[in-house]
């Protein structure tokens, strides 16, 4: 019975600090449309690099098997190295090769590091399709 009612009571305190926040941002962004802009643009560079990243070891599979008939783990670590590379080189483009804050490059060395992992498993499921073939 307790549980039921702080269940309750929890959902909807949660619901208000949820409708209060969202007012707040409406109010904050109605008074300040440049910031809405720069969040917007900042999110289009943002979705723009994950798709880079995303379609990049799959556009380029043929790589992944030429390197994988190498036979060769310093040419695969080449591989994602330069995959790696070219996903830096997308971000600084998009970011426009500026200074920014702290939280600005911690956030891209989060990503650089998302992306070298998922290079690496893209590339070994590929590697495996390939030796299935």
């Amino acid at each position: 019975m307790l549980q039921t009612v702080a269940a309750h009571i929890g959902s909807k305190v949660l619901t208000a600090l949820l409708v209060l926040g969202c007012l707040g941002a409406g109010i904050y962004f109605w008074r300040n449309p440049d910031d809405l802009r720069a969040i917007w643009q900042v999110i289009k560079y943002v979705l723009s690099w994950l798709a880079f990243v995303a379609v990049l070891p799959w556009a380029t599979f043929f790589v992944t098997r030429w390197v994988m008939n190498m036979d060769s783990n310093w040419a695969e670590a080449l591989m994602l190295i330069g995959y790696l590379a070219l996903d830096i080189a997308m971000a600084m483009f998009l970011a426009g090769f500026s200074g920014h804050g702290f939280l600005a490059w911690s956030i891209m060395i989060v990503g650089f590091l998302t992306a070298a992992v998922y290079n690496f498993l893209v590339c070994n499921y590929l590697s495996d399709r390939f030796e299935e073939a």
